[in-house]
């Protein structure tokens, strides 16, 4: 086993661009190279200074005999591939990072080996010496970048840190070899290097046209709103709000909400105009071509836009640089349209054409995503799988009929809570009014969510009444008994399985338990969800027990203790359920010879060579319900496209 830990320098910023273009960049270099085998000392080689890495260590960072392991692996596997020139697979690699995840710990080395309370701790001084050696000097001083020759003092400390580095990840890593990984985890894990290494292709003249025309549109609406409200920057908040004032309209927040609001009510043209502007100018969805641009590698592909464990409470996989996870809808009808004009780059006719330029380049986002030439994409996506998940698990089976039969999930639920025959609730009945209630309730209550819940869920914008909340979610309740019961179930089981140190079981092999100052939870997969140093407190509020764990605080994003209860426990589970049930159908994909480039939630998108495969045989693969969920109705749809978007 070979430990690792390197320190490199580029003029390119990875926090913006991602560690494939940095690795890109003609100053990229590696500066040093620590290492360790096994548990020899670790030693470290001055590349900067002149230093050659050995034949055997190059040797062995391509032997599958040799496992090498790092702290976010990702990053020295690609930065080793540039230097050598030389593919790394991921096979033969282990990430300490992904392993630290699985257990919720923090996803640092740093915040890793305090959580563990390692003798071994990252040096202080290793963020300042990053900035220093790592990183271009400022844009007005007067030199390129600090070299190790000029100084050695610091230099010298700066290897001391990069060799402490694998001390801590070598520590690390023991400490969580007591709570070994599956290896079908590890091979999830090398699918996803081998997606994120691949990257997908970029339509270039349609993002460096969307950047262009909203430079040209924001550049004429800011003259616009100059010329109305006599300000030197219009599009500063405080100007803006004292122009407003003086007009006599006040206003405290200058929210999309707030100017949307204030739009449908103000009488003075002059200052709806310059709201209607404000509103126009604040879409941030440029951002995301911006993000493609400075991410793009020089075969036109971006590459690393998926985190693996990124929600390390369930697995989940998150979104990096352009964040695929939170791309905007598109619903035009007309799309091909807007998307060829802007490829033609006719910016004049996006205006009078679709009223709104800012909104057209945002549902334009997703069609930058190209397959690679003669292929075409196939994007196949699980059909409510939440839902059917919860459904599944808790044995409600009316829903799981539901599923099996006409798949009206909201009509039957409606029917159910409100004790009207399905067969009236129908587009042009009054009561098809009632399926919103359904679709409202189903996608807020099924995790213990009340009235709070539907109002984030949008259920007052949807035409609902305040009033009427608690009802919905009394008669969606009622009509859900088994899932109710979930929520107690699993609650109990947490609590028992923490307070009184026992092993509870219940169906489809959910298991509970604590070991190694972790609260488990065994998933059907085989897969553990961890809970760090549980503990059982008393629930003022509820005047009953609950259970509290460490972890990152979503509010102040920092490590701390967290209480939870039954239905968000539940929610871990049903969402580690999807993401296990995802990554196996990723996996028969992979095998069946088909190429994922990117996945978004329960969806992915597959770069496939015109004349292989078929969209058939995608949604039948997406389909198949793991081994371990027997009965779980999986379905999945979808399309072929050659450029990506929401169907």
């Amino acid at each position: 086993m070979l430990s690792i830990d390197i320190e490199t320098y580029s003029s390119v910023d990875i926090t913006k661009c991602g560690v494939y273009a940095y690795t890109e960049a003609e100053d990229f270099q590696i500066l040093l190279f620590a290492y360790a085998y096994d548990d020899e000392p670790v030693d470290i080689i001055d590349l900067a200074c002149g230093e050659k890495l050995s034949q055997k260590i190059i040797e062995d960072l391509v032997n599958p005999r040799v496992i090498k392991t790092a702290f976010n692996a990702n990053f020295e596997r690609t930065c080793l591939a540039k230097y050598l020139n030389e593919p790394m697979q991921p096979e033969q690699w282990r990430c300490s990072a992904v392993h630290a995840l699985t257990l919720g710990l923090p996803a640092s080395l740093d915040g890793a080996a305090k959580c563990l309370n390692l003798s071994h701790q990252k040096m202080g001084v290793g963020k300042n010496l990053i900035r220093y050696f790592c990183m271009p000097c400022k844009a007005k001083a007067e030199k390129k970048r600090n070299l190790p020759q000029e100084h050695m003092e610091r230099w010298n400390i700066f290897k001391t840190y990069c060799k402490e580095d694998v001390e801590v990840e070598r520590a690390v890593r023991k400490k969580l070899e007591e709570f070994p990984a599956k290896n079908r985890e590890w091979q999830l894990w090398a699918l996803d290097q081998k997606i994120n290494d691949a990257g997908v292709k970029i339509d270039k003249v349609l993002v460096h046209n969307a950047i262009e025309c909203y430079e040209a549109y924001e550049n004429e609406k800011m003259k616009e709103a100059a010329a109305l409200t006599g300000l030197q920057n219009p599009n500063s908040g405080a100007q803006l709000k004292c122009w407003l004032e003086a007009r006599g309209t006040k206003i405290e927040s200058l929210s999309k909400e707030k100017v949307k609001e204030l739009i449908g009510t103000v009488k003075d043209s002059t200052v709806k105009r310059v709201l209607e502007l404000r509103r126009e100018l604040s879409k941030t969805s440029v951002r995301k071509y911006e993000a493609m641009k400075r991410a793009i590698c020089e075969d036109e592909r971006v590459r690393g836009l998926m985190k693996f464990y990124g929600a390390n409470r369930t697995g989940r996989w998150s979104g990096k640089l352009v964040q695929t996870q939170n791309l905007p809808r598109n619903d035009m009808k007309n799309l091909c349209e807007a998307r060829q004009l802007l490829k033609s780059g006719d910016y004049e006719m996006l205006e009078p054409l679709f009223f709104s330029v800012p909104e057209v380049l945002s549902q334009l986002i997703r069609t930058a995503f190209i397959p690679s030439t003669n292929s075409r994409f196939i994007v196949s996506d699980f059909s409510a799988i939440e839902a059917r998940v919860i459904a599944w698990l808790a044995g409600e089976k009316w829903v799981i009929d539901t599923f099996k039969s006409s798949g009206k999930l909201y009509e039957m639920t409606a029917s159910k809570m409100f004790g009207v025959p399905i067969e009236k609730i129908v587009t042009g009945n009054p009561e098809y009014a009632l399926r919103q209630k359904g679709k409202v309730a189903t996608l807020a209550c099924g995790y213990q969510g009340g009235a709070a819940a539907l109002v984030a869920m949008g259920a007052l914008k949807f035409g609902l009444k305040e009033e009427e909340l608690p009802g919905i979610v009394s008669a969606w309740r009622k009509s859900n008994p088994n899932i109710v019961s979930l929520w107690r179930k699993i609650e109990n089981a947490a609590i028992k399985a923490v307070g009184e140190k026992k092993v509870v079981k219940m169906q489809y092999g959910l298991g509970f338990f604590v070991s190694g100052g972790f609260l488990f939870i065994k998933l059907p997969s085989g897969r553990k969800l961890a809970y760090v140093r549980p503990r059982i407190e008393k629930d003022i509020r509820f005047n009953k027990s609950k259970l509290t764990y460490e972890g990152i605080e979503k509010n102040s994003k920092t490590w701390g203790r967290i209480s939870t209860y039954g239905g968000k426990l539940t929610e871990n589970i049903v969402q580690a359920i999807a993401r296990d049930s995802l990554a196996e159908a990723m996996l028969r994909l992979n095998k069946a010879g088909y190429k994922i480039v990117f996945h978004v939630h329960d969806e992915v998108i597959l770069d496939v060579p015109k004349g292989f495969g078929s969209l058939k045989e995608v949604n039948e693969i997406m389909g198949e319900a793991a081994w371990w969920a027997p009965g779980l109705p999986l379905k999945a749809a979808g399309f072929e496209a050659e450029y990506y978007k929401k169907d």
